[in-house]
Order: C-alpha cells, then structure tokens, then sequence
C-alpha cells in the first residue's frame, strides 16, 4: 500500500489478491486509488482496465487505459498473486477451524411461508464465511436473509442463514459454506424426514403420507395372502374330487 499526503489529503494505493483456490482461473487481482477516503479508480483483472468512480477517476482511468500503464498493472495478477497463493492459501488453512452445519426449519410468525429453512453455522475460525443456499444445484437470490459473523467469545464466530420456503414435491434445497478452512465448498442437503424442528403441519402431512404407505402395503400384501390361500384351496379341490365311473 502506497500512501501520500498533502495539506491534510491523503491518496494511497492498494493491491490485492483476491482468491479461493491456488487455480489462477479462481484468482482476482484489483487494484484501488483512494483520495481522502474515497476509492476514485479500480483495474480489476476480470474487467482487464481501469474504471474512474468519480469525475477525476473517471479521467484517470481513461488516461491509463490508453498507455503503457495499463500493461503493467494487467500483468501483475502472474507476477505477483499467482506465485505467492500457495502461501497465502496454506497459511490460512493451517490456522482455521472448519465449520460444522446445523440444517432445521422453523415456522416464523410474521411470513406467509409454511416454512422457514435455517442454515446455522457453528465454531468457525477466521470470521469470514460465505453461506448461500441451492435449489436443485442452482443458487438462490431471492428471499434469503443472513446474520453478520457473531463471536462466541472463544475465538470461534457463528452466523445463520434463512431461506422463506415453500416446499415442492421432489427439490433438494441445499446449503452451501464457503471458507478459508475448507479446500472445496460445504455442502449440506435439506433433509425433510430428520427434521424434528419440523413445523407441525409439515410433520402431520409426512406423518399422514406414510400412514397410507404403510396401510397401502398392508392391504396389499393381506391381498396377496388371500388370493394365494384362495388359489391353493382350489387347487386341492380339484386334486381331491372323486371320479365317478
């Protein structure tokens, strides 16, 4: 970082590296210049140029584009992230706590959803986590509420994660944890028949549901029985029926 002051201004410069993998592909370099506090121009490599956020970066930014300048800075996503993310990447790994995940339902007072998903998240280290949430593989963006990563007070965070639900036959609703103790993503899948916080209209409909399974197979199988002594009855009848001669 690059700071400069003037007649109590300040214009400083930050590089960073922004990754979740040690694959170049997951990797992003950005670079940022601040004047008194406010960021005025970005290079983000995934853009690949630079982009003014107000009237002077705006300007700047078109400068930068047009030289040399803009080769440089493109180039240092290859020599400087990428030769050192393996030791950022395993030095954070061998420090941090891996997650573990607590998938329930709820029935929440003030929704017009039968069901509420909770995705709780317990004794990670460090803070920062990702939590999202998948219907069928695809990623849900709408009606998601998170909390902020709360301290336990013994180095360990926490943080929950809630999905407004309304359940369909045959989805698999997941959720997913991302974070820098885990090498790939977190995936929990929702599953209905283990939920004892089940809302109680859910567990009667389950409870109903398999009820009829079971009376079905009963009946089913007395069926069977039936037919089977049925047809052995006959077939000894015909075996002993006298012939007349």
């Amino acid at each position: 970082m690059l700071c400069l002051f003037s007649d109590g201004f300040k214009m400083y410069v930050v590089s960073r590296c922004d990754f979740n993998s040690t694959e170049p592909k997951d990797i992003k370099y950005m670079r940022s210049y601040y004047y008194n506090k406010i960021e005025v121009t970005r290079f983000d490599s995934d853009v690949r140029k630079f982009v003014g956020f107000t009237e002077f970066g705006v300007k700047k930014a078109e400068y930068w584009n047009s030289g040399a300048y803009l080769t440089q800075v493109k180039a240092e996503k290859e020599t400087y992230c990428v030769p050192n993310i393996g030791i950022w990447y395993s030095n954070p790994l061998s420090k941090s706590v891996k997650p573990y995940v607590r998938l329930h339902s709820t029935t929440p007072a003030y929704s017009q959803h039968p069901a509420m998903l909770v995705c709780s998240v317990y004794d990670f280290f460090p803070k920062y986590i990702k939590v999202s949430w998948l219907r069928d593989g695809q990623e849900v963006t709408s009606d998601v509420t998170s909390t902020e990563e709360m301290a336990d007070g013994d180095w360990y965070y926490q943080t929950h994660s809630h999905l407004e639900h309304t359940p369909r036959s045959g989805e698999k609703i997941s959720c997913k944890v991302e974070h820098a103790s885990l090498e790939k993503p977190l995936i929990t899948d929702w599953d209905p028949s283990s939920d004892s916080s089940m809302p109680e209209s859910e567990r009667n409909k389950l409870a109903i549901g398999a009820s009829g399974l079971i009376l079905g197979l009963i009946l089913s199988l007395a069926g069977f029985i039936y037919y089977r002594r049925k047809a052995q009855g006959q077939s000894m009848t015909l075996t002993h029926r006298p012939v007349h001669t």
